[in-house]
């Protein structure tokens, strides 16, 4: 029986609206997969969304991702901050069911000036009753760990077992991993079989079919830096190889990856995903 592949796509504008914008920037780039905002990446407005521009979302056959806004911090001392965070997700789930996404990302943040016991007792009185909210033909909530900055709650895979203790191993509970951040973070990707070992521990740490969405991106950084600054497939400290591995790892066999790499034309992005689709191939 032949494994099924990965769809490769990316994160996509959406000027013009989420399909006739989006669609059309994923099928110039070849997207076998795209990820959207549905609200300002860097602002706390909530939009509505336009039925057509959803209907048409719909329709689509390609996996659709949904990914929160920037400011999204579950784990902020601020009240403010954390009431519009909450509302924030619940937007991105609702819009997400809206135009058939399979999964929204939210960053797993920071405790900023809290401890982190307190933070994490925070995600779960506020994100487990959104996880209870989902109906079951609605999106999957994926944690994506950060980067390693300072007085993040989530930055090496084993950081995400308390998350998932706190939230209950909710079954609408999966992970995004980001092949930037993780490296940041310290798991080195670019030795041979790092990706492998890591993946391994996000397993481990997880449970088996909680990695439901890959952003590939390569890195304009060494190894530990701390430092979230995506490269372009193959140019940067991570290189080609690791992600080829990283399509042959069972845990990954079948999981769309997405792509935020540099680039505001069709060029670069195009030439990602012909990277990603020779090294999964």
């Amino acid at each position: 029986m032949t494994s099924p592949k990965s769809p490769i796509g990316g994160h996509v504008p959406v000027a013009g609206g989420l399909a006739t914008g989006g669609l059309k920037y994923a099928a110039e780039i070849g997207a076998e997969a795209v990820q959207v905002f549905v609200s300002n990446p860097r602002g706390w407005a909530l939009p509505e969304g336009k039925p057509a521009e959803d209907a048409l979302m719909r329709e689509q056959e390609i996996p659709v991702y949904v990914h929160t806004s920037y400011l999204v911090n579950v784990g902020s001392p601020t009240s403010g901050t954390l009431t519009k965070s909450i509302a924030s997700i619940r937007h991105s789930l609702q819009r997400g069911h809206a135009i058939g996404a399979k999964g929204v990302v939210v960053h797993t943040g920071s405790s900023v000036t809290q401890t982190y016991e307190a933070a994490l007792d925070q995600v779960r009185e506020h994100v487990l009753p959104l996880l209870d909210e989902i109906p079951e033909d609605g999106p999957d909530l994926l944690l994506e760990p950060m980067a390693g900055q300072n007085n993040m709650l989530c930055a090496k895979v084993q950081e995400l077992g308390p998350f998932f203790e706190r939230l209950e191993n909710h079954p609408k509970l999966g992970v995004c991993f980001d092949t930037c951040h993780a490296f940041a973070a310290g798991h080195d990707l670019s030795t041979p079989g790092g990706v492998t070992e890591t993946i391994d521990a996000l397993v481990e740490t997880v449970g088996e079919g909680r990695l439901r969405l890959i952003h590939a991106n390569d890195s304009k950084d060494p190894c530990g830096s701390g430092r979230d600054r995506h490269e372009n497939i193959g140019t940067g400290h991570i290189g080609e190889k690791p992600f080829a591995e990283l399509f042959h790892h069972p845990a990954a066999v079948g999981v769309p990856f997405i792509i935020e790499t540099p680039g505001r034309n069709p060029t670069p992005h195009g030439h990602d995903i012909e990277t990603l689709k020779r090294l999964r191939d």
